[in-house]
């Protein structure tokens, strides 16, 4: 029993982190967001809760400046303030925006939150595992090893709940009558205004699928659907 000790340690600590990370990001959401308010949007975003017969759908407006929308793992919904400034200059369409929203109602809906605090926790016992056994055959570059694949394996496990909640929002915005071109070209805009480098780190490593995968993927489903 006691050989096994490390590794029940590491699935308590990788819990009792995660729950400490979500603790302080649900903090550091309170203290730095307000709710937004755009009547434009709003229009779009009613469309959203009446197509999931939702008296409402609550936005926040996150301040801070880098690019990019966020489910809490309390459920609550928000986009950036530099997402927003590039909506207000008109860089993003109220439609692309509406998208991003729509996205990350789906990581909420799909319980993404609640699986990621269990692979997080499963992910490090498996990093101390495999750290175990490798570094009796392997030693020194055992640990290395070990962090680098389940490394890998959290972001191919990252890269399948974009992907779920890439085809929860199509579906919602094909509902709410918004369509899915909006997500696609927000799609081909994301890499020039977030300054992201393509190819950049090998596609296997990336948390986030590959733009025209993710395009690709919306494509299959307009074609399934009949609405291509």
């Amino acid at each position: 029993m006691l050989k096994f000790a490390p590794i029940l340690l590491a699935l308590v600590y990788g819990f009792a982190m995660f729950r400490f990370s979500a603790w302080r990001t649900s903090r550091e959401l309170d203290e730095k967001s307000t709710e937004l308010v755009d009547p434009q949007l709003k229009q779009l975003i009613d469309k959203m809760a009446s197509a999931l017969d939702l008296p409402r759908i609550k936005v926040h407006i996150y301040e801070i400046e880098p690019i990019n929308g966020l489910a809490a793992p309390d459920g609550r919904i928000f986009i950036t303030r530099g997402f927003y400034k590039r909506y207000l200059d008109g860089d993003v369409t109220r439609e692309e925006l509406a998208s991003v929203i729509a996205h990350e109602l789906g990581h909420v809906a799909l319980g993404h939150s609640r699986r990621r605090m269990i692979d997080f926790s499963g992910q490090n016992a498996l990093r101390t595992a495999l750290a175990m056994v490798l570094s009796r055959f392997i030693p020194w570059v055992g640990a290395w090893i070990a962090n680098m694949l389940t490394t890998a394996l959290a972001a191919r496990l990252s890269r399948n709940d974009e992907y779920e909640a890439d085809e929860y929002a199509a579906a919602l915005l094909t509902k709410a009558g918004i369509g899915t071109e909006p997500q696609k070209s927000l799609f081909h805009k994301l890499e020039k205004i977030t300054g992201a480098r393509a190819g950049a780190a090998p596609a296997w490593l990336l948390s986030h699928p590959k733009t025209v995968e993710r395009i690709a993927a919306i494509e299959k489903l307009e074609q399934k659907w009949g609405v291509a």
